[in-house]
């Protein structure tokens, strides 16, 4: 019971300021009568009435002087520190003053002690060291008080900060999302878009059965493609797998032409990778070299694991014509939008690792073209 009134009370203090002023000011005078109860009636053995009833009154003249002060002090916070200190002085010394003479002539109407006038001095020395001591505990509760108001104000703007910083991650991570899922869900009609126009393609060559095998070939693919969440990373073995759909698809196409080399490490098949990754490079293989060359020609995908990152490889044999002009035609495309494979690719890296990654193309003199990708080693 004790204890929840006492911290009924505390939450009182901190939270009205008024409540908490009262408190202190009749807690100061109340324990002004009872160091004088103490200290004046049982030192003197005069405990009776009179003396009793002179502590009580003395401690009521106070309290009305305090309140005085305490609206003039209120007075002067505009003022300079000097002046205020001058100012407050005088206060002091003449509060002083007004509470010994009405505490005198209390304690002469109450005991009839008429001589008490000779310790005037005494009286009044005791009075200016009480309300200095008043004055002190004011402003180091005005003090407090600010302290306690700043402390708030920092506590709230921290707060405002902390929620506005939380609602940017939040909007900078759906704004992320947003645009991971665009650029994926952007393979996928470029992609259909080149099949389709090569079904159509077997089907006016008359290859009904091919254009069938390609059509359930696309269909696994999609089916692949929406099952996987375009935020989400896969294992690399996966990718792979998903590789193998869309390259059975262009195998259906190219046949013998078309021949492809896999080499994953072991500690590279688990590492994390965003989901088909490889196939718009791949097809811009496909596009570039393999269509280009009347050989047909052959894709290589390397992956290593190497000092907490993973790097990828992907080279084509290119076109047969050993010329660099392929090379930056493709480069003119992606810069002019419509080479949507290794723009498409870089935009999903970069919003994914910032700037911890890396992407190279390099154009070899036997014609083909190497895309390197160093990423983050992740593991499930």
């Amino acid at each position: 019971m004790s204890e929840s009134f006492l911290l009924n009370i505390q939450h009182r203090m901190e939270d009205n300021p008024t409540y908490r002023f009262w408190l202190w000011q009749l807690g100061f005078w109340v324990f002004m009568c009872v160091v004088g109860f103490f200290t004046l009636i049982l030192w003197y053995a005069e405990a009776n009435a009179a003396t009793v009833g002179h502590v009580l009154m003395q401690a009521v003249v106070g309290l009305i002087c305090s309140l005085f002060l305490h609206y003039v002090f209120g007075l002067l916070d505009n003022l300079k520190l000097t002046t205020k200190f001058m100012i407050g002085m005088v206060l002091v010394l003449g509060c002083a003053f007004i509470w010994t003479v009405t505490h005198m002539k209390i304690f002469v109407l109450f005991t009839g002690f008429e001589d008490v006038w000779e310790e005037f001095g005494g009286w009044y020395f005791s009075g200016i060291f009480i309300f200095l001591c008043w004055t002190g505990l004011f402003h180091w509760i005005r003090y407090y008080d600010l302290l306690q108001f700043e402390h708030r104000i920092m506590l709230k703007a921290e707060a405002t900060s902390r929620e506005e910083h939380v609602k940017r991650l939040q909007a900078q991570s759906e704004a992320r999302d947003a645009k991971l899922k665009m650029l994926r869900y952007q393979l996928n009609p470029h992609f259909l878009c080149n099949t389709l126009n090569a079904i159509n393609s077997l089907i006016e060559i008359e290859e009904s059965k091919k254009a069938q095998d390609m059509t359930v070939q696309l269909s696994e693919f999609l089916r692949y493609s929406l099952d996987n969440d375009p935020d989400t990373k896969i294992p690399l073995i996966d990718e792979i797998e998903a590789l193998t759909l869309y390259l059975e698809i262009e195998k259906t196409r190219f046949g013998d032409r078309l021949n492809v080399s896999v080499s994953v490490s072991s500690e590279a098949e688990s590492a994390l990778v965003p989901s088909l990754l490889l196939q718009p490079i791949i097809e811009n293989s496909m596009k570039h070299a393999i269509a280009q060359s009347e050989d047909g020609g052959t894709i290589s995908i390397d992956a290593i694991a190497v000092n907490n990152l993973l790097q990828l490889s992907i080279k084509d044999s290119g076109d047969g014509s050993n010329k660099q002009p392929r090379f930056k035609s493709m480069l003119r495309s992606s810069n002019k939008g419509k080479g949507v494979g290794l723009k498409n690719t870089n935009q999903r890296l970069k919003a994914l690792y910032q700037s911890d990654y890396r992407i190279d193309t390099e154009f070899e003199k036997q014609g083909g073209l190497i895309t390197q990708i160093t990423i983050p080693l992740e593991k499930e």
